[in-house]
């Protein structure tokens, strides 16, 4: 399957125009994650973004004194949104959970192109926003957990997609 075809079955990319899709594909490579390895580090600026193709990763918040799970983040979901800012630093630390495998698009060369295409870039930024309310949700049904509040697992599901 030529990378174009996996983005285009994508999740996240599912729905963008044939050229869109071609255009991403000049942009990708495949990568692959050993078991319980980093990929984004928090603080570190953030400098590809990934569409997660098999395995899982795990979104976690890394304080000074302790490292709490967020999220889980399986086949069809994507992470490093924070890439699609120009030069901004990662918020959360993503490590998987196995062994995995993605397709990594280059920050930069992803951000110049938002530059130039207002179509991609709207359509891109539509779809980052859902991940970043992901995250927010995540987090915010985490930190209910960590203090003991009762949360219905139904609830605390999110779609990024």
């Amino acid at each position: 399957m030529t990378l174009a075809q996996i983005i285009k079955k994508h999740p996240f990319t599912a729905g963008l125009t044939d050229s869109q899709i071609a255009t991403l594909a000049q942009l990708a490579h495949k990568v692959n994650f050993k078991d319980n390895e980093v990929v984004l580090i928090t603080g570190e600026q953030a400098r590809n973004f990934y569409l997660l193709l098999s395995g899982s990763v795990c979104v976690e918040v890394v304080t000074s004194i302790c490292v709490v799970w967020v999220q889980i983040l399986q086949p069809g979901d994507a992470f490093g949104w924070s890439a699609l800012l120009d030069h901004h630093d990662t918020l959360f630390q993503v490590r998987t959970r196995e062994a995995s495998q993605a397709l990594c698009l280059n920050g930069d060369r992803l951000c110049a192109l938002l530059h130039e295409d207002a179509v991609l870039a709207a359509e891109l930024f539509r779809r980052a926003l859902n991940l970043v309310a992901g995250r927010v949700q995540a987090t915010e049904t985490r930190l209910g957990e960590l203090c003991g509040w009762k949360v219905k697992r139904e609830q605390a599901v999110v779609s990024e997609k």
